[in-house]
């Protein structure tokens, strides 16, 4: 595209550089993410290119996949042994709100999302919440942490912008999948996705990458300058 030609497009592409990554699945063989350490180092090379600053790694923790605090950190020791690259890696993960996640904030048995440890990324559901959600979300802040829902935009059973209202006024964090915005996961969620970020409701920005092919797709969108001021905003945005 030559200059003249791109002050007058109205998308642009989706810039990592500088940006932290704040939810993946790149931690190999240990959820429904990236199962080769192989994979892994190629994906963190194709990221490097990016000039993408920092990555937390948040593996799944629910009753389908129940792993164990000590096994995750050992497994991000023998992946962060392996890769020599620049980008800083993190160990976290995404905590479903079920059963193992009550016993495990009641045992202060937890990865952290956030330098100061003070976040905890969540998830449920697509179509249903969680029995005694929003009681579990006071717990959780009873506990001196911050819920950081992720891709709030995903769950289907939240169809009012009332409800979004309400879990911020509750204190709780939102996490923004990248992919949302060009109608990876459908319209709808598209539609819900675009309409959070112009009333400024997230806090973090995340890929949710299971596979090297999303990295294919967040290095091809391209999205409308006013959308990229946001994500640029919300990039630095405090928590």
């Amino acid at each position: 595209m030559s200059f003249i030609s791109s002050l007058f497009s109205k998308n642009v592409p989706v810039d990592l550089a500088g940006l932290t990554d704040w939810h993946s699945h790149i931690l190999p063989g240990v959820d429904d993410g990236v199962q080769s350490l192989d994979e892994s180092l190629e994906i963190l090379n194709e990221y490097e290119a990016t000039g993408l600053s920092d990555l937390w790694l948040t593996p799944h923790i629910m009753e389908d996949i129940p792993n164990e605090t000590a096994y995750l950190k050992e497994r991000f020791e023998e992946l962060s042994s392996a890769y020599t690259g620049n980008i800083k890696l993190h160990l976290a993960s995404e905590n479903m709100i079920d059963n193992i996640f009550a016993e495990r904030l009641q045992n202060n048995d937890l990865l952290p999302i956030g330098e100061d440890g003070k976040t905890l990324l969540v998830e449920t559901s697509y179509y249903n919440s969680p029995m005694r959600f929003r009681e579990t979300l006071n717990e959780i802040k009873s506990k001196g942490y911050y819920p950081l829902l992720a891709h709030p935009e995903r769950y289907f059973y939240i169809d009012s912008f009332s409800t979004y209202r309400e879990l911020k006024q509750q204190g709780v964090l939102f996490q923004l999948n990248l992919m949302s915005l060009c109608g990876h996961y459908g319209p709808v969620v598209k539609e819900k996705a675009m309409k959070m970020l112009s009333e400024g409701m997230y806090d973090r920005l995340g890929s949710d990458l299971h596979r090297i092919e999303h990295l294919h797709i967040i290095r091809g969108m391209k999205l409308p300058k006013s959308v990229i001021q946001k994500l640029e905003a919300l990039s630095s945005k405090p928590l």
